[in-house]
């Protein structure tokens, strides 16, 4: 029997030692990336977050009496394949496939994944299981009946949480225009003005139209109306002092229009058939009189 060197065995040793650990921290790699780059909903419909281009996966466990739902209405509708459908069994199948990836995170804001999407992932997964039929026909019936019923209920909406909107041109900085000179676009920001198209929008930029405000009224020189073209000639404007004022002098003189209020003046009263006049007034006194001179001789003439 030929002896190995000591020597030799230890290099053998330490190759295969080195071998072994660069297969083991390969695979310790592999799995933080792939752990990094998966993101797990926590059922499926709703929304998940995650960055842009991650793979979004769901759990078996999520879908797992959407899949019993699905068979078991198969099975109602088709009794007589009560005996080679078992819908507790596939649901514990799809139960222990552990994460299914359906769809992933766009580069953008966010986007969705389609309940059919989850439903033909969960389909995929369960072909070949058992106890979905004997016959080819009646397995490719079960899975569709099952991808229907989680396409029903599910879908999920994708959030990028490292999203970052377009970046609008840097502000103050100076940008070219068509002709070599440099000009900054509306709202403060600069750049190639010739590469805008006033009046769009969206992600690949653009300028807003100039306002109108020719709808708006202005003084324009030259155009104002003078005072004595707006008042009459022969008036007043309003509070001239040299106009007479309430209780200064006698306002005859100025129209009804113009009189300050409270130029009262007396109106006669109307004549009535009953009221006393001057002949009668007359004749009162003269009888008061006549009857005053005779009540003094009758008076005198009882003291003598």
């Amino acid at each position: 029997m030929r002896k190995i060197p000591t020597w030799q065995t230890t290099r053998r040793a330490l190759t295969t030692t080195a071998v072994a650990a660069f297969v083991t921290g390969g695979a310790f790699l592999s799995a933080g990336t792939a752990s990094a780059a998966t993101t797990l909903a926590g059922t499926c419909s709703g929304a998940v977050n995650g960055s842009m281009g991650d793979t979004v996966a769901i759990a078996g466990t999520s879908v797992k009496e959407l899949v019993r739902k699905g068979a078991r209405d198969y099975v109602n509708s088709h009794f007589w394949t009560v005996a080679t459908v078992w819908p507790d069994s596939i649901a514990d199948t799809i139960a222990g496939k552990g994460a299914l990836a359906v769809g992933q995170v766009p580069n953008a804001a966010g986007g969705t994944i389609a309940g059919s999407a989850i439903g033909g992932t969960v389909a995929t997964a369960l072909k070949g299981a058992d106890h979905l039929g004997v016959l080819d026909s009646t397995k490719a019936e079960v899975l569709s009946a099952i991808s229907a019923t989680v396409a029903n209920s599910c879908g999920l909406t994708t959030v990028a949480t490292n999203f970052t909107p377009p970046g609008q041109p840097g502000a103050g900085s100076a940008g070219t225009q068509q002709g070599g000179g440099t000009g900054t676009t509306p709202g403060g920001s600069s750049g190639n003005l010739s590469n805008l198209i006033p009046g769009t929008a969206g992600g690949n930029g653009g300028t807003a139209p100039m306002r109108d405000y020719s709808g708006i009224p202005t003084a324009t020189a030259g155009t104002a109306v003078a005072p004595g073209v707006r008042y009459p000639a022969d008036g007043t404007l309003p509070g001239d002092a040299s106009a007479p004022q309430a209780g200064q002098g006698d306002q005859s003189g100025q129209g009804a229009d113009i009189r300050d209020a409270g130029n009262a003046q007396s109106l006669s009263a109307p004549v009535s058939s009953n009221d006393v006049q001057l002949p009668m007034l007359l004749a009162v006194i003269v009888l008061a009189g006549v009857t005053a001179g005779l009540v003094r001789t009758w008076v005198l003439r009882r003291a003598s």
